[in-house]
């Protein structure tokens, strides 16, 4: 599940805004343009899908590169060693 500050940088990005404690009413729109409670609530649902999007995405890429690794005879071990 979401925590509020994950859920407020997934939806300003470029922040402008104070938060206090994990209600809505907590936070404090500075610089930024405000979001509604509505919209800080779906944030919520929104971030955990677009977080697992991230973390599929990742997670292929490794398998990705690791298998590549295989085709050509390394490990993650001898990138390791490489420094890499």
């Amino acid at each position: 599940m979401a925590q509020p500050h994950e859920v407020l940088a997934f939806l300003r990005p470029e922040g402008g805004y104070v938060h206090y404690g994990f209600d809505y009413e907590g936070i404090e729109f500075k610089e930024c343009k405000p979001l509604s409670k509505k919209e800080y609530e779906e944030g919520f649902a929104k971030y955990d899908v677009w977080k697992a999007e991230q973390d599929s995405a990742k997670a292929t890429a490794k398998a990705t590169a690791e298998a590549k690794l295989t085709a050509l005879g390394l490990t993650a071990e001898d990138l390791k060693a490489l420094g890499l």
